[in-house]
């Protein structure tokens, strides 16, 4: 439906970029003008592509704004990025900037030192630092897109970290065949509310790496900006809508409907839409899955 992300703005807060400046992969996005810029919090530095941490954000940038054609295209190719190392100070920037959907991959359970460590009971979307700039972020307008959290298969912390816990868009993962990835961290948040929101792939996911290749990767690391980017194209249908409504409308787009669970939330949603974009909630818009598949190769 030509949706593509266009005049988008999306601020991706990762642990590092590496080598995007330069990639083939993100040729598309550089010429057009779409890489608008970021900056590494952790180092204070401008250079957020030459972060040492790791290629995780590098690989989650690719789901949502990489092009090779016949090989590969994100979920929100035409959108523009900011990207930035890392959260909190990063979604002040992001709000002075105009960003419209903020993704971060990243998620907060326990630490080396235990005296930071939360509990199971801490994810009730207030009491951790980073869970109430989340919800800072949404009352300021910007959509908050984030991964659910990988301790799914864990006895003890096996609930959705934070800040998957605040009042945003927490995305859980599913299989290629839409079956709940063991892994995928579940709800209710600790205060009862239905978490994760909503679901997408993240089980043998495409991405492209900091070396330019295509690889298979896991984790709801990726099923979050795979949804991010998806929501950027649904949104550009209509900029009207605030993020509030378009968050709750994604929920209402969930496979599950009525019939939540605290693997799946509201399940996998489907941004098929009329020619006409319609309110919130309409029984008219109908669904199908992320249109993007590639052969995978590790």
């Amino acid at each position: 439906q030509d949706l593509t992300g266009n005049n988008i703005i999306i601020a991706v807060m990762d642990s590092g970029f590496p080598n995007v400046n330069s990639l083939v992969s993100f040729e598309n996005l550089r010429n057009n003008d779409n890489l608008l810029g970021g900056y590494d919090f952790t180092n204070r530095s401008e250079d957020y592509s030459a972060s040492t941490l790791d290629n995780h954000g590098t690989l989650v940038l690719s789901t949502m704004a990489a092009f090779r054609e016949n090989l590969y295209v994100g979920t929100a190719p035409d959108a523009a990025y900011y990207l930035f190392v890392t959260e909190v100070s990063a979604t002040e920037r992001a709000d002075s900037l105009g960003v419209d959907i903020i993704n971060t991959s990243l998620g907060y359970t326990l630490y080396d030192k235990p005296a930071y460590s939360y509990t199971p009971e801490d994810m009730d979307g207030k009491t951790s630092f980073i869970s109430k700039g989340a919800n800072m972020a949404m009352q300021k307008g910007m959509l908050v897109v984030t991964s659910a959290g990988n301790r799914g298969d864990e006895g003890y912390f096996n609930i959705i970290s934070a800040p998957a816990d605040a009042n945003v868009l927490a995305v859980g993962g599913v299989d290629p065949s839409g079956n709940y990835a063991p892994f995928s961290s579940v709800g209710p948040s600790a205060d009862g509310r239905i978490k994760p929101d909503v679901v997408a792939q993240a089980i043998e996911v495409a991405a492209i790496n900091e070396n330019d290749r295509l690889v298979g990767v896991n984790g709801t690391s990726f099923s979050s900006p795979i949804m991010a980017g998806a929501i950027a194209c649904f949104w550009q249908l209509n900029p009207e809508w605030t993020n509030f409504e378009v968050m709750q409308l994604v929920r209402d787009l969930g496979h599950l409907g009525n019939s939540t669970n605290n693997f799946l939330g509201y399940g996998i949603p489907d941004f098929s839409t009329p020619a006409n974009p319609v309110a919130p909630n309409s029984s008219e818009l109908i669904l199908y899955q992320n249109p993007v598949r590639s052969e995978e190769h590790t």
